[in-house]
């Protein structure tokens, strides 16, 4: 059986595809939501309810929002052992597939595992090493936002629409863009927030009653235990939920044996929180530019992530977008549905309507250049990017460079993520080294093409243009689980993008058209005829599917009416 899990900052959620359409499978304690915590005690390991509890008493033995680290080198001190936190994380998924094996009463070896959109390669192979210590075969990981569209039922409208997904989880935060054509559910856009959710406005209560009481109650803040620091926060957490429901909230804590108070209000909190709704702007409007999309064009906006409970929140996307989001689906469910849904896609469940998902790069993908200076001089550390973010995927694009140097014999190419103008601000991927024949620059030009996989299979070819000799690297990302031979059979399917716009036979076909007619007439004719053909080759030679795909069908009109 394959299952879908929300594998969240906060709160994990493991569900299934039944006869009945998709299901929460609740813990051992009867709860859909298992909280991301772990807490250990000796030999003994504690995993949700029990760890956020032991959280409060044994600060120094717990550890929580280890999602934010998934990806890096963190290491969390529990007693007296260290975890990564995709090991923590592991346990969480571990403690997941246990509950639901009992409750089923059957096994489960494959999981579908949601990530935020925005996670880089690094974060999505983190992931997928935890759900396999965690014991599961990781079929595939879906981005957040997507596994979401799909639990709101979107790719069975009835109407071809645009939509964008909201979601604010307890550590994360993404928006996406999507369009549904037909059977097609694709996403034209993605951007987000890492360090970002639920947790940050309760940081912001948090701050507000420790500035208080220290003034209040002349208490230095700065010599509280991490045991009453963890209290204070609950009562945070707490006072956060009831602005649901109240206008004012009132924080209490017993703080070295004296009760301390403050009353909050709404106003106030919110003025508080003006920071954070501002950083929640940034990706909507990034996703929105880079989708090419207006707000006006948005034909329904969905809300996931426990987050989006907060009232703060709601009102900002209605007032944005002028309209009430979808909240149809429980926020903290969404995602784990959607994600089974996919699993029971992957299954070929009959009781399920296969849609195709397309995706798109999150991140840039470029390779380190040194670009001249005002001065002619060459300065190194400068990225070229090659497969820009946004770009839907399985794609293939070129680069022409050359070496910096005459007679230069060799080059590396490094294989870059990220959105800095500066290499040393991106991730690297991996890389290649070249040799060169001896010879000027100008006549030591290489190609260098990336073609990515909807698998995060990333093939870099580097052909060298006086030999003609191509050296080709396979980097590997996310969930592959393929071997070398199931990827070279993959990248031979994808040939087909690799041939550059120019070569491509349709392509060709409407150019050769319009060297005969350019040929047949001449005058002023020729000039319109020369004009048309010029615009379509620079389309072309953008290399972006959108851009060459209009103007292919105005250069073809163009032609249809001088034959």
């Amino acid at each position: 059986m394959i299952a879908g899990i929300d594998l969240g900052t906060t709160n994990s959620l493991i569900a299934v595809y039944t006869e009945d359409g998709p299901k929460i499978i609740p813990n051992r304690l009867g709860k859909n939501l298992t909280p991301s915590v772990v807490s250990v005690e000796g030999d003994e390991v504690y995993v949700g309810e029990v760890a956020k509890e032991r959280q409060l008493t044994h600060p120094n033995e717990s550890a929580s929002v280890f999602k934010r680290a998934m990806g890096t080198d963190q290491k969390y001190k529990l007693g007296d052992k260290e975890y990564s936190p995709e090991d923590l994380s592991s346990l969480v998924l571990r403690s997941l597939k246990e509950d639901a094996e009992v409750y089923l009463g059957e096994e489960i070896t494959e999981a579908v595992i949601s990530v935020p959109a925005y996670f880089n390669d690094a974060r999505r192979r983190a992931t997928k090493r935890a759900g396999e210590l965690a014991g599961f075969k990781v079929e595939r990981i879906i981005s957040e936002p997507t596994a979401a569209a799909v639990a709101f039922g979107l790719y069975d409208m009835q109407e071809d629409s645009r939509i964008l997904v909201f979601d604010l989880g307890g550590g994360t935060f993404d928006v996406s863009v999507l369009e549904l054509s037909g059977t097609i559910l694709e996403v034209k856009a993605v951007a987000g927030d890492n360090y970002l959710g639920g947790e940050d406005f309760t940081r912001i209560l948090n701050d507000i009653y420790l500035s208080r009481i220290e003034k209040k109650y002349d208490l230095d803040v700065s010599s509280l235990d991490e045991k009453t620091l963890g209290y204070i926060r609950k009562q945070a957490e707490n006072a956060k939920l009831q602005f649901e429901h109240e206008k004012n909230v009132t924080m209490s804590c017993n703080i070295n044996g004296k009760t301390m108070e403050t009353t909050i209000s709404l106003e106030t909190y919110e003025k508080k929180c003006e920071d954070i709704l501002e950083r929640i702007r940034i990706p909507i409007r990034r996703s929105l530019s880079d989708a090419k999309i207006k707000l006006k064009e948005i034909d329904k906006v969905v809300m996931v992530g426990g987050a989006t409970r907060l009232p703060i929140v709601k009102h900002l996307v209605a007032r944005l977008f002028m309209a009430l989001p979808d909240t149809s689906v429980h926020p903290d469910e969404a995602i784990a549905l959607g994600a089974s849904i996919q699993a029971a896609m992957k299954e070929r469940k009959e009781a399920v309507k296969e849609v195709i998902l397309t995706d798109v790069c999150p991140f840039t993908l470029s390779t380190e250049v040194s670009v001249e200076r005002e001065d002619g001089r060459f300065e190194a550390g400068h990225v070229c990017p090659i497969i820009e973010r946004g770009t839907t995927i399985p794609a293939s694009r070129t680069e022409t460079l050359y070496p910096l140097h005459d007679n230069q014999t060799s080059i590396h190419v490094n294989v870059l993520q990220g959105e800095s103008r500066f290499a040393k601000n991106n991730l690297e991927l991996g890389f290649l080294d070249i040799e060169l024949p001896p010879g000027k620059k100008k006549d030591s030009g290489f190609d260098v093409t990336y073609t990515y996989d909807v698998n995060s299979i990333l093939e870099v070819q580097v052909r060298v243009h006086s030999t003609g000799f191509v050296t080709k690297q396979i980097l590997k990302g996310r969930d592959v689980d393929m071997t070398d031979e199931e990827i070279e059979k993959r990248m031979e399917e994808l040939s087909y993008l690799k041939i550059p716009p120019r070569e491509q036979e349709h392509n060709k076909l409407l150019l050769s058209k319009g060297e005969r007619l350019y040929e047949e007439h001449f005058g002023e004719d020729r000039e319109v005829i020369e004009y048309h053909i010029r615009l379509f080759e620079q389309a072309l030679n953008t290399q972006d599917p959108v851009r060459m795909d209009a103007a292919r069908e105005e250069f073809r009109e163009f032609l249809e009416g001088w034959d």
